[in-house]
């Protein structure tokens, strides 16, 4: 995705049309416009937005297909420090376009469902939910730079993964195997 500035991605639109005239929408959403993701992150810039490409599309099959790429810039809470640590979190995903259940459940294993009205849809709830899809079950930050380093070294000295790899080599049934040569 390109860095360059650009306009707020339309919130709702009729999927529909843009599948049959193979539309490209490309915008931003402003972070704190997505009330569920804002509430799932430690934080982020005022100014902050996801910024979006979404293309609409017909397949072989003529089953509606809208595929995008989006990127958000937001503060998740380290899980080894408790830390602040800035991401970027990223994702590409394709979903078919269906109006109900049963729609959903013929697409094929490939395609998530996107359950719209008839001709309208709601484009930040689909983003925020991708949002939310995207989102590290366990953030760290990387462990070089972590401000809990030292405290990971200390339970983890050097000479305890040499003896932890030295145990890995031998062989756990070696004692077993003189009790067959033992007489009773």
């Amino acid at each position: 995705m390109s860095n360059a500035s650009s306009a707020e991605l339309p919130k709702i639109v009729d999927p529909y049309r843009l599948a049959e005239h193979n539309s490209v929408l490309e915008g931003e959403i402003p972070i704190s416009a997505l009330s569920r993701f804002r509430e799932s992150v430690l934080g982020f810039e005022d100014s902050a937005a996801c910024r979006v490409k979404l293309s609409f599309y017909q397949d072989s099959e003529r089953r509606r297909i809208v595929s995008g790429e989006l990127e958000a810039p937001v503060r998740l809470e380290c899980q080894r420090c408790m830390g602040s640590m800035d991401s970027v979190l990223a994702s590409t995903f394709t979903l078919g376009l269906v109006t109900s259940d049963e729609q959903a459940e013929r697409l094929p294993k490939d395609l998530e469902p996107f359950l719209t009205a008839d001709f309208s849809a709601d484009l930040w709830s689909m983003v925020e939910d991708e949002l939310l899809l995207v989102l590290p079950p366990y953030p760290l930050h990387d462990r070089n730079e972590c401000p809990a380093k030292e405290d990971l070294e200390a339970y983890e000295p050097d000479h305890a993964s040499a003896e932890a790899e030295a145990k890995s080599k031998d062989n756990p049934f070696s004692v077993l195997a003189g009790l067959g040569k033992t007489k009773h």
